[in-house]
């Protein structure tokens, strides 16, 4: 694995900048992939590496450039919940962590960088060299993946019976005896133009 300085250096260039969402990001991927006992998430154990992110900020950019985990090869899934946390999972051995950045690590950045000026750039800082338990909360869990969330080809490719479009993976929702599409089911995030 490479060092934090490299991966966090990879990451701003991915991401496009610097800031703390990225520092997080990189040392809960070091932690995770640390506790579930994975050390080459990019090579020859990317097919064992499951990653679920709680948000949809810096930190997940962070979290896909240093474990190579995308939503393209589905090893990651980004659940709505918008808690900076994310869960790392060992596929082969089952083990998982749950990895939340702590709230009051905002506050603490000014005892371990009182000379930096702003808030920001005192949390960017800071979080580089916080103590894990006082950035992190680390817990332990059990994780159940359904098959059609596995990374792998559609488990299943099935025509919605409204509009045509196909829908993958057991994301069709019945009604009166026909399978249709989410957007036909529950109205569509798009208007169509004539």
């Amino acid at each position: 694995m490479q060092t934090f300085e490299e991966l966090l250096d990879y990451s701003t260039t991915i991401h496009g900048h610097i800031c703390a969402g990225q520092v997080i990001g990189v040392r809960m991927s070091m932690i995770g992939l640390r506790e579930i006992g994975i050390t080459d998430p990019k090579g020859s154990e990317r097919k064992k590496l499951y990653v679920l992110v709680e948000i949809d900020r810096c930190a997940t950019d962070a979290i896909q450039s240093v474990t190579g985990c995308t939503l393209g090869k589905r090893s990651l899934k980004w659940l709505d919940y918008g808690i900076m946390a994310a869960t790392f999972v060992n596929l082969e051995t089952g083990k998982a962590v749950r990895i939340t950045a702590r709230e009051e690590s905002r506050d603490l950045a000014k005892k371990y960088m009182p000379e930096v000026e702003g808030k920001y750039k005192q949390q960017l800082e800071a979080y580089r060299i916080m103590p894990e338990e006082e950035l992190f909360k680390i817990e332990k869990v059990q994780v159940t993946i359904p098959p059609e969330d596995m990374p792998g080809r559609p488990v299943q490719r099935v025509q919605c019976r409204q509009c045509g479009d196909w829908v993958q993976d057991c994301r069709q929702v019945e009604r009166d005896g026909r399978n249709l599409c989410k957007s036909c089911a529950h109205g569509r995030y798009y208007q169509l133009i004539s």
